[in-house]
């Protein structure tokens, strides 16, 4: 006889995710700390032509980022994160408060000769997860700034023989 117990059901949240992952060939307390440090943040944060003013950061649970992303178009977007979970190295998980709001879950795994970051971004609905995706540009952005991220560690790592 079946019991309760014995099932399990899973939710697949795929429809209203955007996730990202890349490698970068740096080791991954470099990976982590330019996640964390406001210094390095504001270097790389947002998709190509964007700047990052930071008021306020706390990298710890409950701790807020407040910052506002400066567009090519020269709107500002205010933006404010809480903090829910710090692993260092491993992973970093907040909630962007601002709207739109979303969960975001980034995880640092050492591979060889780098470290893979995977930046998973969970949407309440699937609706809203298209609406950034397209009226944002959210899933190209997200890739732009993994790049740009990616570019200021070569820079980093040029200037100081990382």
């Amino acid at each position: 006889m079946l019991k309760l117990e014995d099932t399990k059901t899973t939710t697949s949240t795929a429809d209203r995710e955007i996730v990202a992952t890349r490698l970068f060939h740096v080791p991954r307390e470099l990976v982590f700390r330019m996640w964390t440090n406001r210094e390095h943040i504001s270097n790389w944060w947002g998709p190509r032509g964007f700047t990052t003013t930071t008021y306020e950061t706390d990298v710890r649970p409950g701790g807020v980022w407040r910052f506002t992303m400066h567009g090519p178009d020269g709107r500002n977007y205010e933006n404010k994160i809480i903090y829910r979970e710090i692993v260092s190295p491993e992973r970093i998980s907040y909630f962007h408060e601002s709207p739109p709001p979303f969960d975001t879950t980034v995880t640092f795994t050492e591979q060889t000769g780098g470290t893979s970051v995977t930046a998973r971004m969970l949407f309440e609905s699937a609706d809203l997860r298209e609406t950034v995706a397209k009226a944002h540009g959210a899933v190209e952005g997200l890739q732009q700034m993994l790049s740009r991220l990616d570019e200021e560690m070569s820079k980093m790592a040029a200037g100081s023989g990382i």
